[in-house]
């Protein structure tokens, strides 16, 4: 019996006749198929990028003096920490806002930590009677939706709060969907408490903006918003959004003392009941209905915006978020309200993926074809058996390492397609050249499987290796691009190493069940 020098023959040796060979195969094909079902489907692979928003108030202020006082000097500041890339600073009325984003590949955590040390480090340098930072950070995986859903009224008189308030009801039903993470409103009117100032009056008790503020702040859980636009000799400087009842509320506030007397809230403004009129953003739809192709006219809207949590299936919340909207659909009805998805990652990610899937097993099917003609269809069929089983093992893996689907991971499968075949085509060649030589007619079959699968070991390993070599310096590219093409260095050289085993294991296997030695063959021929 021929015995083995490299691990190709000894790992041909060893299956070869093992009963549980075959078992492996149909192990290998399952935990592909349930890798490929289980394991998260997106459209775009994950990216780390990181980032902070901060906010800083300072009641009564102008752009001018926000941006001298507040932006520059925390620019200055943020410039200091390691990994920032841009810096960008934007002044309003009353506050400031500050976006610093770092380099792609960052970490979040250390990223956001650096920003909040070195605002609290610094907060000496902001001037007196600016309120608390507001710092944000950036969450790529939360803060872009994955499905965006525009509700608008069939009731022409229905009021846009109404609205608001009815789509505010669904919101919270779909922000119980499993895995959603962030749930947003984007446009429709609020109800609110609006307090518009007199300045006269403001002037006439020596009264800052900031003490009013204060007043309000001590019956609000949430910090107002701003707006320093003058109309009419008022200032509308704040919206109360929670935790006052009625108007009353907020008129008897005592803002301040003037000599022995208090000043209450009404005897500087006046507080009303309406709607965030503060917010000048709107947003209007025009659809299409189902039974004619004209489009309605406009229609204000709410757009209901969903995003899910990092690692998990797009294409299983988006579906779940339809679902939930379709149990709700009478409802809708009852009040009136139509609605359109706009936007819906989990199918366009659900389309690319089967649409890759489809070209996967094309490819698959067209070296099948191929090989019948240049080898015989026998080798054909073992030549095709391991190319699922190849990518069973390196979707496998992919889930393991909390990879996702998505276009690029397919497209590294489609790359390295034309790779995988190479060692199981090199080992049945050398098979079917041995079976079809002089030299095969007078060994046993077990022993020209194993002879003939370790002489191409020592090079087929070689060139495999060499490919794989080709593929690392990928994993190092930075930025974005780095960041976007991760899949391919990631899973190729997996497959490339995955072929060499299902090579080296199944071919022979197959190869001692289906091929036969051709006792017939040419060189016997020229022989005689």
């Amino acid at each position: 019996m021929y015995q083995p020098k490299d691990y190709a023959g000894k790992l041909a040796i060893i299956f070869l006749r093992n009963p549980l060979t075959m078992v492996l195969g149909f192990f290998l094909i399952a935990i592909g198929y349930i890798s490929l079902i289980i394991t998260p489907r997106e459209e775009n692979p994950q990216m780390i990028i990181s980032g902070s928003t901060v906010i800083i108030a300072l009641p009564g202020a102008t752009p001018k003096e926000v941006e001298n006082v507040i932006i520059k000097p925390l620019e200055r500041k943020l410039k200091e920490v390691k990994g920032i890339e841009h810096i960008y600073g934007i002044a309003m009325d009353s506050f400031a806002v500050i976006n610093a984003t770092f380099h792609i590949g960052e970490k979040k955590e250390d990223s956001n930590l650096k920003i909040y040390d070195k605002i609290m480090q610094n907060m000496d340098i902001f001037p007196k009677g600016i309120m608390m930072p507001i710092i944000k950070p950036l969450d790529i995986d939360i803060d872009i939706p994955i499905v965006t859903v525009a509700f608008y009224s069939k009731d022409k008189n229905m009021s846009l709060e109404i609205l608001y308030d009815r789509v505010k009801d669904i919101q919270h039903k779909i922000n119980g969907v499993q895995n959603v993470a962030v749930t947003n409103l984007k446009g429709g009117k609020r109800h609110q408490f609006n307090i518009l100032v007199d300045q006269n009056k403001l002037a006439g008790y020596n009264i800052s903006m900031g003490q009013i503020l204060k007043s309000v702040e001590s019956l609000a859980y949430n910090i107002p918003d701003f707006k320093g636009r003058i109309s009419e000799g008022k200032i509308a400087i704040m919206s109360v959004k929670n935790g006052i009842e009625t108007e009353k509320d907020l008129e008897n506030i005592i803002v301040a003392k003037y000599g022995d007397s208090s000043v209450y809230l009404k005897d500087i403004a006046h507080v009303e009941l309406g709607n965030d009129f503060q917010n000048f953003q709107s947003a209007h739809i025009s659809y299409r209905s189902q039974h004619s192709d004209n489009f309605s006219e406009l229609n204000d809207q709410v757009t209901l915006t969903v995003s899910k949590l990092q690692g998990t299936n797009a294409v299983t919340i988006a579906n779940a978020v339809k679902d939930e909207l379709n149990i709700n659909s009478q409802i809708f009805e009852e009040n009136g309200i139509g609605y359109v998805i706009t936007r819906n990652d989990g199918e366009r990610a659900n389309e690319a993926v089967n649409e890759l899937v489809f070209h996967l097993i094309l490819s698959i099917v067209i070296i099948a074809i191929l090989l019948v003609f240049v080898l015989g269809w026998r080798e054909s069929l073992i030549v095709t058996f391991t190319v699922p089983a190849i990518l069973s093992v390196t979707l496998f893996v992919a889930y393991l390492t909390d990879q996702t689907i998505n276009r690029i991971t397919l497209f590294a499968f489609l790359l390295a397609l034309g790779l995988l075949v190479d060692a199981a085509i090199i080992v049945i060649e050398n098979i079917h050249r041995h079976l079809h030589s002089k030299h095969g007619k007078n060994k046993s079959i077990d022993e020209i499987m194993v002879q003939a699968t370790d002489e191409i070991g020592p090079p087929t390993n070689i060139a495999t290796l060499a490919i794989i070599l080709t593929m690392i310096p990928m994993a190092f590219v930075g930025q974005m691009m780095g960041q976007f093409m991760q899949p391919i260095p990631a899973n190729v050289p997996v497959a490339l190493v995955a072929s060499l085993f299902v090579a080296y294991i199944f071919t022979p296997y197959l190869s001692a069940r289906m091929l036969k030695k051709d006792l017939n063959n040419d060189e016997e021929h020229k022989n005689v």
